[in-house]
């Protein structure tokens, strides 16, 4: 692993990669801790600790505890990643943005520009709810003139991470985007190794263990994937015949990522939060909607096996998969072309979808069986489970990947010069 490094540190292009990349997320970390103007941190902050369990303290996880400061990067990068996903749906119930997406370079390049002012809008009404939220919460008291600045920052501050995003991704190592919210969750990380230290000793025995499970575990299924064979057939390009090739088509086991986690999450955290508004309902709230009890373990896997089926249907369309196989000559073996495939590849992928749901619902939970059976402290089930560890190690490969692909093509260069 170091012997890797070193290797990737000593080529001169891959180091800049990572110099810029390194320096990108310092900026972002820095605007992290910058308060937005005519912001009352520490009263902001005494508010956001009364906040456990609700949707506003997922929130300051992804946007790395600069929402508990109202910082210039209060809204993180999230009002972009809700675009990406809000688009990503609209493809499939809107022809003109499914057409775009079948015309390539071109079409994607006109959805990610509706996606940025999708993004600006949906941080400007965000910055415009949180603002208002606080100054009736009593933490922000502010004038319309300061108001108005205050959203104009975090809506600019959004955009800007935005942006930022994108040089990484064309400038640095590995996707942007990802990598923001990556550096985001990562802050947490010291919280959640001094609760352990200061925890007892059941939770000092058993958090490495359990952490070093989890992580192994979120490798193996992120890895694991189920390879379907294609064979294509001879066929004639121009005055040549091409020699039929055997390959395969990888679908993985976890196809549709954290997001189902994190639509899950957000909205088991809303009734909670709703009802801070209205006290006649805490009883209820408190029966059903508690990290520790089993109903909201129940509904939030539930949940989240659902969101799992329907964004891996959203992500992989059997009837269009097998529609491009058939137009390049392709086939499964065994299986006639057209619609035989696609309810072949419908029924493997339904089957496939099963083992990465129960996945991504056990993962999530741990932190409240840890809570439960081993008396773990909230930032220390954090640290170890749930949502952070599934992004973190996922970014974490694909950075690896595109450094080690990078590396690949460097060395495959050399070699033929």
């Amino acid at each position: 692993m170091f012997a890797w490094l070193a290797n990737a540190w000593r080529v001169p292009d891959l180091r800049r990669r990572v110099l810029f990349t390194a320096f990108i997320l310092g900026i972002y970390r820095l605007g992290s801790w910058v308060p937005a103007p005519g912001i009352d941190s520490e009263q902001i902050e005494g508010y956001f600790d009364r906040q456990g369990g609700t949707v506003l303290s997922l929130l300051n996880l992804f946007s790395g505890g600069a929402l508990s400061q109202f910082a210039v990067f209060a809204l993180g990068i999230m009002p972009y990643v809700t675009a990406s996903i809000i688009l990503q749906l609209m493809t499939v119930v809107v022809p003109r943005l499914e057409q775009l997406q079948k015309e390539g370079e071109s079409g994607y390049a006109k959805i990610n520009q509706y996606t940025r002012y999708l993004t600006v809008a949906l941080a400007a009404m965000q910055a415009i709810g949180y603002a208002y939220l606080f100054q009736r919460q009593g933490v922000l008291d502010a004038s319309i003139g300061n108001m108005a600045l205050i959203v104009l920052t975090l809506t600019a501050g959004t955009t800007l991470l935005m942006w930022l995003g994108e040089l990484i991704t064309k400038r640095g190592v590995g996707n942007g985007i990802s990598l923001l919210i990556f550096a985001s969750i990562l802050t947490g990380l010291p919280l959640g190794i001094s609760a352990w230290y200061n925890g007892g000793v059941t939770e000092r025995l058993f958090l490495p263990l359990m952490g070093i499970a989890i992580v192994v575990a979120v490798v193996f299924i992120q890895e694991g994937q189920r390879r379907i064979p294609i064979q294509y057939a001879k066929r004639m390009v121009g005055r040549r015949m091409t020699s039929g090739q055997s390959t395969y088509m990888p679908l993985r086991v976890n196809m549709a990522g954290v997001i189902p986690v994190i639509f899950a999450a957000a909205l088991m955290a809303f009734p909670p939060t709703i009802g801070q508004y209205f006290p006649q309902t805490q009883g209820f709230i408190n029966q059903y909607f508690s990290y520790t009890d089993w109903p909201f373990l129940a509904m939030q896997g539930l949940m989240i096996v659902i969101f799992t089926y329907f964004y891996t249907a959203v992500q992989f369309n059997p009837v269009d998969q097998a529609d491009n196989l058939r137009k390049h000559g392709g086939y499964v073996p065994g299986i006639r072309p057209g619609p035989p495939t696609a309810q072949y590849l419908d029924r493997v992928l339904t089957r496939l979808t099963l083992p990465g749901a129960l996945y991504l619902a056990t993962v999530a939970t741990l932190p409240s069986l840890g809570i439960i059976y081993f008396g773990f402290s909230q930032a220390t089930a954090g640290a170890v489970g749930g949502t952070s560890v599934l992004i973190a190690v996922g970014v974490a490969l694909d950075t690896m990947r595109q450094m080690e692909s990078q590396m690949m093509m460097r060395s495959y260069e050399g070699f033929l010069k």
